[in-house]
């Protein structure tokens, strides 16, 4: 099979760094070039990786690199529309990072760009990946464990909005300034926003719909950002299992512009896990378990060193696949969109302090 020639845009999206490896070594990929969104974020990659063009607008690297076939798109989320129009106009695949707007109509014009220009847009969950999560589906789904009646997902971390600026400003994360509730001073674009992944995973497990939500925001623990960092959300499926998600920045961090040993705080940088309760008995999982922690001293920089499966290694591999086959991802924008609008939902839910109908 030939090397897909593929790209990276903006470089300011928190998994960013998660590619290097991979584009690099993949042998069915040719890294072309890189566009950066600003000077410190140049200056960021080019310490990180060497000998890869980098270039100052989209335009310029695309202008230069017509041979470019597939881009990653690593930019904040208020970015995506207009990045994904300028490569669907040229009729090059795309890898977009989590959400690709939280502005529905917006998202029926980025759906109209993919099918009239037959691009593959694929969603970048990687969660999916996880052979843990792997396990987990399969237990469920084979049926040894009887039916399902309830369901529980953390999806917790520290805040990125130190290394990552724009996914502190509500305008760039949510795409505008929308106050979360009444008399609360914070404005949406904080967590929720961040974790899309656990309303992807349930819908994948359960095979099912959502049919209501209920949600609560808490106080932050952080009172010097702008958006929420702390949530709680609690409803049902179609198919009758109930649930209860956090999807919260409830992990604290060291402030640090580059992450690095000692960005982490105790417990850990990040925490995912997965509950089925079922007919037989549940199954219980940490995606991110198998790691080795060090106290970090003699300088307190407690270290996380992760063991865990590369999952963007699987991700881009299926990516290829997609690509070259010209096959609709599984993460596509319709099944994602599902995703999108119960994240809406909660922040309706949240606002009006009642159950929402989906």
């Amino acid at each position: 099979m030939e090397r897909i020639k593929i790209a990276m845009m903006s470089m300011t999206h928190g998994h960013t760094r998660k590619y290097y490896d991979v584009l690099k070594n993949n042998p069915k990929l040719e890294w072309i070039a890189v566009s950066t969104e600003n000077e410190e974020v140049k200056k960021i990659f080019k310490n990180s990786v060497e000998g890869i063009p980098c270039y100052d607008s989209d335009e310029e690297m695309l202008d230069k690199h017509p041979e470019i076939e597939a881009v990653v798109i690593a930019s904040a989320n208020s970015r995506h529309y207009e990045q994904m129009k300028l490569l669907a106009e040229r009729k090059i695949d795309i890898l977009s990072m989590k959400i690709p707007t939280f502005d529905m109509e917006e998202y029926e014009k980025i759906e109209k760009l993919v099918k009239d220009n037959g691009i593959v847009c694929q969603i970048e969950l990687e969660c999916h990946y996880n052979p843990v999560t792997v396990r987990f589906k399969e237990l469920v789904k084979s049926g040894k464990m009887g039916k399902i009646y309830s369901f529980n997902a953390r999806n917790t971390t520290l805040s990125p909005v130190w290394a990552f600026p724009w996914q502190g400003v509500p305008e760039l994360s949510y795409g505008k300034r929308v106050k979360i509730k009444e008399g609360f001073d914070k404005f949406r674009g904080g967590a929720l926003c961040d974790h899309p992944h656990i309303f992807d995973m349930i819908r994948d497990v359960t095979e099912s719909e959502f049919d209501y939500v209920f949600a609560r925001v808490a106080p932050n623990i952080r009172h010097d950002i702008e958006e929420e960092d702390m949530l709680s959300v609690v409803g049902k499926m179609k198919n009758g299992v109930v649930f209860s998600l956090d999807p919260s920045w409830s992990n604290m961090e060291e402030r640090l512009k580059v992450p690095g040993p000692g960005w982490e705080k105790y417990p850990k940088r990040m925490e995912v896990y997965m509950t089925a309760n079922c007919e037989k008995g549940s199954v219980v999982t940490d995606l991110f378990g198998p790691n080795v922690y060090h106290n970090g001293a003699p300088n307190d920089r407690y270290t996380v060193q992760y063991t865990y499966f590369d999952e963007w290694v699987g991700l881009v591999d299926e990516f290829v696949e997609n690509v070259r086959q010209r096959r609709l991802p599984k993460i596509n924008l319709a099944w994602h969109k599902k995703t999108i609008e119960v994240m809406n939902a909660v922040y309706e839910s949240i606002s009006t302090n009642k159950p929402v109908k989906l």
